[in-house]
């Protein structure tokens, strides 16, 4: 009922950056989506939170990337963005988008490859 299009991952060097995106389409009205945001895995390693963002703007960011990333929605085109900055080499995983809609479950992308060579 959702498909969400991921794009941007990439390889990059430690203290560099990154932009993903995330556009979001669904078959079914929902009357917008609540939250959006991205969530990552590295090798070995549960699936964490990275930054969401809600209709309204607010956000949430992990500890790690505090001060070093930016999430941005753009609702018109249902689009979630993720600014990477001074990346390192443990912000190396598989990043997934969420999309949650009004009274829906979660919708996950396939997910980015994000790998960062010292």
């Amino acid at each position: 009922q959702v498909q969400l299009a991921e794009s941007g991952g990439g390889l990059v060097q430690a203290g560099g950056s990154l932009r993903l995106s995330c556009a979001a389409s669904s078959s079914k009205s929902f009357g917008g989506f609540y939250i959006m945001g991205w969530y990552r895995q590295a090798p070995g390693k549960q699936r964490e939170l990275v930054a969401t963002i809600t209709n309204g703007g607010r956000t949430n960011y992990a500890d790690s990337v505090k001060g070093r990333s930016t999430i941005s929605r753009d609702n018109a085109k249902i689009t979630v963005y993720l600014q990477m900055n001074s990346l390192k080499p443990e912000d190396t995983g598989v990043y997934y988008c969420l999309a949650r809609p009004y009274g829906s479950d979660n919708y996950w992308g396939q997910g980015t490859q994000v790998t960062v060579s010292s």
